[in-house]
């Protein structure tokens, strides 16, 4: 029986993970796959269980030298720079924990917007899609004064909000050839701001609007609203924010984008996210089932603290930094004082 549902076949590289006689633990992580996706799914998580794995690529660390004990930090910690400095192609996957050491509110968990209010409509990208000149104006005459408090509250932290020492540490790793790729789950912009360039937003981006069908992507300065919904310059596509609604499908070029660069990557980063929102959460099996480190930081543990080579608790405005000057002094050795 063939499987057709795009989430359960995306699911397929975090169901065939096991090697060899781990499948105790293949076992367990696939009850909770199931409790996150629902029971319609899990029969067909079933059907995949007996996929065979792919091969696996050689991970580049299995030879790394010893850890230096002359270094001060934390053993933990050395052993994420050694393997960021052996690697070829570190990608980092960002979760909403990065934003939240910005000062911005959390969708999901204790105090997050959603918790307090409730999740938006499931059917607003529907609404758009039947109406979009009406929901332009519904967006572009809405008053501060008709919007939930809660809702207030959140725009203004994610207006004023700016990097933190995670977001720079991320444009140092890149910069130092390290970093190849960033896939942030975030809409604020602010790994732009810190000066990251090779950049997915899988759930788009707050600053900026997007065409519908040539997939132009420009801040909302450069768009008329003279008539709604406003046009594309170049196709004359409709033209909706770029941030993805309930109910969109993630924009192809992007999740394209994604998947093509965990495919590459011999190390992944996973940096404050819970790793229960799809198909973000699946990235790191993926990566993990063809060969790839993963390297963890994060306040809590998550269902993927098991599978990582390494897990460093924290929050990531404090360990990132941490580790990307201990991975330039593995590279090129102690600053040397002016």
């Amino acid at each position: 029986m063939e499987c057709n549902n795009p989430l359960a076949l995306s699911l397929e590289f975090t169901l065939s993970i096991a090697e060899g006689k781990d499948l105790p633990r293949r076992n367990r992580f696939v009850s909770h796959l199931k409790k996150i996706v629902g029971s319609r799914l899990a029969l067909q998580l079933d059907i995949t269980l007996e996929t065979n794995p792919s091969p696996t690529r050689p991970r580049p660390c299995d030879r790394m030298p010893p850890v230096d004990a002359s270094l001060e930090n934390p053993q933990d910690l050395q052993r994420a720079a050694q393997i960021l400095g052996a690697s070829q192609y570190v990608v980092a996957l960002c979760g909403a924990g990065m934003s939240a050491e910005s000062g911005i509110p959390t969708y999901r968990g204790p105090g997050g917007l959603w918790t307090r209010i409730g999740e938006p409509d499931p059917r607003s990208y529907d609404a758009f899609i039947a109406d979009p000149k009406a929901w332009w104006e519904r967006t572009l005459g809405l008053r501060e004064s008709d919007e939930q408090p809660e809702r207030v509250e959140f725009r203004h932290a994610i207006e004023t909000a700016e990097p933190n020492p995670g977001h720079y540490a991320l444009a140092d790793l890149e910069a130092m050839g390290l970093l190849k790729h960033t896939i942030t789950q975030n809409v604020d912009g602010l790994h732009r701001e810190a000066g990251s360039r090779s950049l997915s937003e899988i759930h788009g981006n707050r600053t900026l609007l997007r065409c519908m069908d040539c997939s132009l992507r420009l801040p909302r300065s450069e768009f008329s609203f003279d008539e709604l919904p406003p046009r594309c310059a170049e196709c004359g596509g409709v033209v909706k924010g770029d941030g993805v609604m309930f109910g969109e499908p993630i924009p192809r070029d992007v999740l394209e984008r994604c998947f093509q660069e965990t495919d590459r990557c011999d190390c992944m980063l996973i940096l404050g996210t819970s790793a229960t929102v799809y198909p973000a959460a699946g990235f790191p099996m993926q990566a993990r089932q063809r060969g790839a480190y993963l390297i963890e930081i994060n306040i809590n543990p998550t269902p993927f603290t098991e599978w990582t080579d390494v897990s460093l608790r924290g929050p990531t405005g404090e360990m990132l930094p941490q580790l990307a000057a201990l991975v330039r002094q593995l590279l090129h050795g102690p600053r040397r004082a002016t």
